[in-house]
């Protein structure tokens, strides 16, 4: 094993072979050549409505590929208030795209919908987050019988069995960081800083029990920086997900005073009781990620100790070691490896940029190809809390990419793109 470098710094050395052989595949001395591909694409919803699915990080392609998870709302460009309820459903993408309601949700966001995703374990359940009451629960409905029930906590990530998930405080979410959060109930503890009695809980989804493992005070006690936090900041927790074989998850620590505009970020792991937390990235500069394999995570991040450039990079788990990642474009997007690649291939996306266009793009690690299979025109409305991000998702035989856009001119749709002739 590679040594480990001291808390406070990044190791980025070209020595550690055992863990860069693995981890980075490109030739030596190979350059990154660029190209564009012709990729199939069909959009699969359509109006009256807008649909969308929300983030990168989840299941939505049915283990046969032939179903599509979705959510459907009436109306774009402002924040859902209490009452405003989506519809959440599939699309039967083998009989001419035809969406089939499964229920419907006050407990939703633009960037997230409600975590709708597919269940582990039991691949003809969905599951999706609703409010019922003064408290926020979570949905599970099996698409093929038609049975349903309720469990009493919300969900963000669940665990490879489907047996467990992990969740944040969605009341706070919605009062700090307004598209990631949910209408409809106030954050009891908004004057709290960090609150002892809320954080992160663990959802069984067997039988509705839910335990607080990390509160908010005991993140802040977890390796503060050097002079510790900002008086009177204010912290929280978001974008959980649980590594590939259960035994760890991560999120990320976010604070900031008062209404300063921006915040910062550590990445933090833990055992899934909230045990042996791991200050994985301290220096507060952290974006998108996705675990790679149980033990590394591939996160777009501030470079070094003081972060002053940001790279995509893999994150070894319980270390403070770190190489980048070749062949990505020096700008934040949603990556994700293409499942059945043995993680040749990664698919990414962008911001709007020149003339408000969103790229999506693959690499392949072993050659440094670089292909642009789309850019996709996201009209000026969309911009802050109500954007539509590309968010990449594949299929689980690596053939598809479903998007979120609203390039076609009937606002936000799903497109499916096919990469298959492009990986070969």
């Amino acid at each position: 094993m590679p040594p480990i470098c001291s808390r406070r710094q990044f190791c980025r050395r070209a020595a550690s072979a055992a863990l860069l052989a693995p981890l980075v595949r490109a030739s030596a001395g190979a350059e990154v050549v660029e190209s564009d591909a012709i990729a199939p694409i069909r959009t699969v919803t359509r109006g009256p409505g807008f649909h969308w699915f929300g983030y990168y990080d989840k299941d939505q392609f049915s283990a046969d590929g032939r179903l599509l998870l979705g959510n459907r709302v009436e109306f774009e460009h402002r924040s859902p208030a209490a009452e405003d309820a989506i519809r959440v459903g599939m699309v039967d993408l083998a009989d001419g795209d035809r969406w089939i309601e499964l229920g419907t949700t006050v407990a939703w966001n633009w960037q997230q919908g409600c975590m709708l995703q597919w269940r582990p374990g039991r691949e003809s359940e969905a599951i999706w987050n609703d409010r019922d009451g003064d408290r926020f629960i979570a949905r599970i409905c099996d698409v093929r019988t038609g049975a349903r029930r309720s469990i009493g906590a919300p969900v963000y990530a669940l665990s490879p069995d489907g047996r467990w998930a992990v969740s944040p405080d969605f009341r706070r979410l919605n009062d700090v960081r307004p598209g990631y959060g949910y209408a409809g109930l106030d954050d009891p503890r908004r004057a709290a800083g960090a609150p002892d009695d809320t954080g992160i809980w663990h959802v069984d989804l067997e039988d509705s029990r839910q335990r607080l493992i990390l509160s908010f005070a005991d993140v802040v006690r977890l390796d503060p920086p050097p002079g510790g936090f900002p008086e009177g900041a204010k912290h929280w927790v978001n974008h959980l997900l649980v590594a590939p074989d259960g035994r760890r998850f991560v999120f990320l620590h976010r604070w900031r005073v008062g209404d300063e505009k921006g915040w910062k970020t550590r990445m933090i792991t833990a055992d899934p009781d909230g045990r042996n937390p791991w200050v994985l990235i301290p220096n507060g500069k952290v974006s998108h990620f996705v675990w790679r394999d149980a033990g590394h995570i591939f996160a777009y991040a501030g470079v070094g100790e003081e972060a002053k450039e940001w790279d995509f990079q893999v994150f070894r788990d319980r270390t403070r070691e770190a190489v980048p990642v070749p062949g990505m474009l020096k700008t934040d997007g949603h990556g994700v490896y293409i499942p059945g690649r043995g993680f040749d291939w990664i698919a990414c996306d962008t911001y709007p940029k020149e003339k408000r266009l969103q790229t999506l793009y693959l690499v392949h690690q072993p050659t440094l190809r670089r292909i642009v299979v789309g850019r996709f025109e996201s009209p000026p409305p969309y911009v802050g809390e109500w954007r539509c991000d590309l968010h990449p998702r594949c299929s689980r035989d690596g053939r598809w990419i479903c998007i979120d856009s609203p390039h076609g001119g009937s606002g936000r749709q799903m497109h499916l793109v096919d990469i298959g002739a492009i990986l070969g």
